[in-house]
């Protein structure tokens, strides 16, 4: 009977969780705690709130750990936080995660598809999606097993699009919400999933009490492909408030724009590793009165690098008085180097990268300098000496970047922004945004920025930094939680 349960009060499913796991030639297991909105938002209801994370086994390290310690991990390796790591098999995991996760529900709702070529929904995606399918179901049973009675469950992302639906029938004296980290595609696009598909994954959502997205923008695209794929009822009240009807139920909309931590930021960024990568950016910089543009993301597709590498070499062709007066600093992090369109594109950054320093480049000036190995402490310090900072998706939920660094950007910074970008409707009044496919348009937009007066500059940087910071990650958590047990 649920009455005689025990168990947790509160509970997180995601992907990924709090801790990972590498596993040594001689079989020891060295554990590694990672950060977010998630550490920081449970952190911040306490210890005593009765709170355990659900997260799946990522790599055989992860899956060793969870092996040995029968699922409930070992409170030393994760700061006392209560979390079960669910030890999928190897090919369900790599099926759900590459196979649908990122291979088709990150395309679709990033709008990636190179259509007159994909997808092509055949056998073999019908084998990867039943994998996604054990994959939600194993988090919806763990999550069913933790949960006390009336428990409340957040269930994180796109990965885990099913689990509201699957927990609603194991459990359904529980409050359970979902919250979408990405954009969400606008239905005509969402409809080039298989018929049967698109139903499942919104149904799914439909699960639960509430549906959360990163911006009203995307809570709305969520609310049109229900009407368009179930036949929904889409109701609003006079606060503007969104509620999804559909089969006697109904599911509320809600809006949560995660901020930047601007005391960790601070804080994290004047420490002497930082300062130490700071010196070596300003030698290879070489001159103290070159301006810098600054991007740093992983080599994701929807980051849109290449076309902002383009925007630079324009710049550099249409306005021959920034040569060697400005250096672009790009941190472009290899992503996803399992799946080869990711591969194929890390190496079109370097290329074009490598081609403007050999058409521009001068014995002392490098044009452009691109670090592609991971460094949140360098990245720190480009953050400190941005002047102009480059966020152009082609689609993105949010973006934390185009938030983080004007809140440590030591002179302000002057921010180009995708229009695309979740971001922009919170900092396009006081940024110079951009449509990601125009190259020519992003250079004159770099100009416009490099050209920017100091006053002005400090003034957006002011205003920018206190909407990046609006909503912390702890606040992002617990606003969530308390929408969610109302």
């Amino acid at each position: 009977m649920v009455s005689e349960r025990s168990g947790a009060k509160v509970l997180v499913a995601s992907n990924r969780g709090p801790v990972s796991y590498t596993k040594g030639d001689d079989g020891a297991l060295t554990a590694k705690r990672g950060g977010g909105g998630l550490v920081s938002g449970l952190s911040a209801i306490g210890p005593d709130a009765g709170a355990v994370w659900v997260c799946a086994a990522l790599g055989d390290g992860d899956r060793a750990a969870a092996r040995r310690s029968g699922g409930h991990l070992d409170p030393a390796d994760t700061g006392g936080q209560p979390v079960r790591m669910l030890d999928i098999p190897a090919d369900v995991f790599t099926d759900a995660y590459n196979g649908i996760a990122n291979s088709v529900l990150w395309f679709v709702h990033h709008m990636l598809y190179q259509t007159p070529l994909e997808p092509s929904f055949d056998d073999a995606f019908r084998a990867r999606w039943a994998s996604y399918e054990a994959y939600n179901a194993a988090f919806a049973d763990a999550l069913a097993d933790e949960a006390a009675p009336g428990a409340v469950v957040l269930v994180q992302d796109y990965h885990l699009t099913l689990v509201p639906g699957l927990l609603r029938a194991r459990r359904p004296d529980l409050r359970i919400g979902h919250f979408s980290h990405t954009p969400w595609a606008p239905a005509d696009y969402f409809r080039m999933l298989p018929d049967d598909v698109a139903e499942a994954v919104l149904l799914g959502m439909l699960g639960g009490d509430r549906a959360a997205f990163l911006t009203r923008r995307w809570a709305e695209a969520f609310a049109e492909c229900c009407v368009a794929v179930l036949g929904a009822e889409v109701t609003r009240d006079g606060d503007g408030g969104l509620s999804i009807v559909h089969e006697g139920r109904t599911t509320r909309l809600g809006v949560h724009g995660l901020g930047a931590d601007a005391e960790f930021l601070r804080e994290r960024a004047h420490r002497p590793d930082v300062d130490e990568r700071l010196a070596a950016l300003r030698e290879q910089i070489g001159g103290p009165d070159r301006k810098t543009i600054v991007r740093v993301d992983r080599t994701e597709l929807s980051k849109n690098i290449v076309r902002g590498l383009r925007a630079y070499r324009a710049l550099l062709a249409g306005h021959p008085e920034w040569r060697e007066r400005v250096v672009h600093v790009a941190f472009a992090y290899p992503s996803r180097q399992d799946l080869e369109v990711y591969r194929a594109y890390t190496d079109e950054v370097g290329r074009l990268a490598e081609e403007i320093n050999e058409e521009y480049g001068t014995p002392g000036w490098q044009p452009v300098v691109l670090h592609v190995k991971d460094d949140f402490a360098r990245s720190l310090a480009a953050y400190r000496i941005a002047d102009v900072a480059l966020v152009n998706p082609i689609r993105d939920g949010m973006n934390l970047v185009a938030k983080e660094i004007p809140v440590i950007s030591e002179a302000g910074c002057a921010l180009v922004l995708s229009r695309e970008a979740g971001a922009y409707a919170e900092l396009g009044e006081d940024a110079v945004c951009v449509n990601p496919y125009d190259v020519s348009a992003t250079a004159r937009a770099l100009h416009e920025a490099l050209s920017m007066e100091d006053g002005e500059r400090a003034e957006r940087t002011k205003r920018l930094a206190a909407a990046a910071t609006a909503l912390p990650p702890d606040r992002w958590f617990l606003q969530q939680l308390r929408a969610l047990e109302q």
